[in-house]
């Protein structure tokens, strides 16, 4: 005899079968929708099926109906992500070393099936593993959840803090005392997430890997009136941080081959103006932090890339290529 409870949620069932198994090129047949239902003790019939689905597109879920031989199909095609958008995330989730092998295939899993179970079976299969160099800490997903946690709520965050020896053995900083800081955002950069926080010690921003954080866990304390200053102004110190850093900042005139448009634009963002000098080179003026970063980008270059002004940047750039070709 079918569960009355079972009966109660006979429509939340029909939509999530139609979810989950059906699109465009594979509709649920009625007799197999019916036999599905029976399979949960939830009675049904062809004639009250339709009327079921009449009543979820009353409620704007647009079931659409098509013809399987002499019989009704029924499916769902509008979803939130359509398959290009998905593969774009589960290519992204793959490529990011900083989450564990095992929490990526979950993940991936999680991703394919918001296409539907068929679309799900041809995301996987497309699927080209290329990132060998995943890291191996499987706690990072439960590192993000406190640390935005403790960004949502402004308050510090605390956790240990380790480096890998030449086994790959955790080696932690500072005898696993744990580090004490002040959160202002979650970094993505170069295959890495890395946690922003503000050093009341030192007066300054610090950056820490959230793949090398053990034991993360949410303060009382709120952060300083100093954090929630800085914070403000995020934006500017992540570029500042994790691009061109810890120098003095100056507006740079680069002369380089036309091969190097890409790399330009990829560096500083496709805003940036250039103006032809030749056939075969062009400039372009820059914002960024004179460091090393900036001349270890600058330099990867080799003769196709060349500084123009200011005079004392032109001037170290000078120095520097004549040190290196000696």
């Amino acid at each position: 005899m079918p569960d009355n409870n079972c009966q109660k949620i006979k429509l939340l069932k029909i939509i999530e079968m139609l979810r989950q198994d059906s699109d465009e090129e594979h509709p649920i047949c009625t007799g197999e929708m019916v036999n599905r239902l029976e399979a949960l003790h939830i009675s049904s019939e062809r004639r009250t099926l339709a009327k079921d689905i009449a009543t979820l597109n009353q409620q704007g879920y647009e079931v659409m109906s098509t013809w399987c031989g002499k019989e009704k199909a029924y499916y769902v095609a509008d979803r939130s992500f359509s398959v290009p958008e998905l593969k774009i995330l589960i290519d992204a989730v793959q490529a990011a070393s900083f989450i564990p092998e095992k929490k990526s295939d979950e993940l991936i899993s999680k991703l394919a099936d918001l296409g539907g179970s068929h679309r799900a079976e041809i995301l996987k299969s497309n699927m080209v593993c290329f990132n060998t160099r995943k890291h191996s800490n499987d706690s990072i997903y439960y590192n993000v959840g406190f640390l935005e946690e403790a960004l949502l709520q402004k308050h510090k965050a605390s956790f240990c803090y380790f480096d890998l020896d030449e086994n790959g053995a955790r080696v932690y900083r500072k005898e696993k005392e744990r580090y004490l800081v002040e959160p202002m955002a979650l970094v993505f950069h170069e295959d890495n997430y890395y946690l922003m926080c503000y050093s009341a010690k030192y007066k300054d921003i610090a950056n820490y890997r959230v793949d090398r954080m053990d034991s993360v866990s949410v303060e009382a304390e709120p952060v300083s009136d100093e954090a929630l200053l800085l914070h403000t102004d995020v934006a500017e110190y992540t570029e500042q941080v994790f691009k061109m850093y810890n120098g003095e900042h100056a507006d740079v005139v680069l002369q380089f081959d036309q091969c190097l448009i890409g790399a330009i634009y990829d560096q500083f963002g496709e805003s940036v103006k250039m103006m032809r000098v030749n056939e075969h080179s062009l400039v372009a003026t820059v914002s960024v932090q004179i460091s090393p970063t900036f001349w270890g980008w600058v330099f990867q270059f080799g003769d196709k890339m060349r500084i123009l002004s200011p005079e004392s940047v032109f001037c170290e750039f000078k120095k520097r290529a004549l040190l290196a070709g000696e």
